[in-house]
């Protein structure tokens, strides 16, 4: 009977660990248990391991984490870097903007503020959106109510299309995947 017992706890333990091993923020954990470390032995990564087990179990159980979100995090792993690379191309081209405003001397900027309607479903993906608007160099985005956002920009130019530039594209594709 005791033998019986081990062998079940065996298999269990067995069968979470290979359940942890696919999932990525459990190997992120482990890394980054290892990195912290500086030294690599047997003894710290097997406690490394159980470490990282122990915190991937709590935020799964308490934080509403789940090895379907590492799924989605992976499938729209493109879309992210996308993202951000589209973010950084508009952060520089605005960043060329504001200095023409600054340094022209005939050009004199029209400040605006503008409401528009985005038809994002999540709050992660409006959440997003409005904060890479205020990491545009020349906007911020006042407000946000439901489906529409309400912009200062320090030309109207800043703002043209804006509700149906690359940001919005590409958060309706992860809103899809999500």
């Amino acid at each position: 009977m005791i033998k019986n017992d081990f062998v079940h706890r065996f298999f269990l333990i067995i069968l979470v660990s290979k359940q942890l091993c696919l999932n990525s923020m459990y190997i992120i954990f482990v890394l980054f248990w290892i990195l912290l470390n500086g030294r690599f032995t047997v003894e710290i990564l097997i406690f490394g391991l159980v470490i990282s087990a122990v915190v991937y179990g709590f935020m799964c159980r308490f934080m509403g984490y789940s090895p379907r979100k590492d799924l989605c995090l992976l499938k729209s792993a493109g879309l992210i870097l996308w993202y951000v690379a589209v973010l950084l191309k508009e952060i520089v081209q605005a960043n060329f903007q504001v200095l023409r405003f600054v340094y022209s001397p005939k050009y004199i900027p029209e400040p605006t503020i503008s409401y528009f309607k985005v038809d994002l479903k999540s709050g992660f993906a409006k959440v997003l959106f409005a904060n890479s608007i205020t990491l545009t160099p020349g906007t911020i985005t006042v407000s946000v109510h439901d489906d529409e956002f309400c912009v200062h920009a320090l030309d109207i130019s800043l703002v043209e299309g804006i509700e149906e530039g690359g940001f919005v594209r590409i958060l309706r594709k992860m809103e899809a995947m999500w």
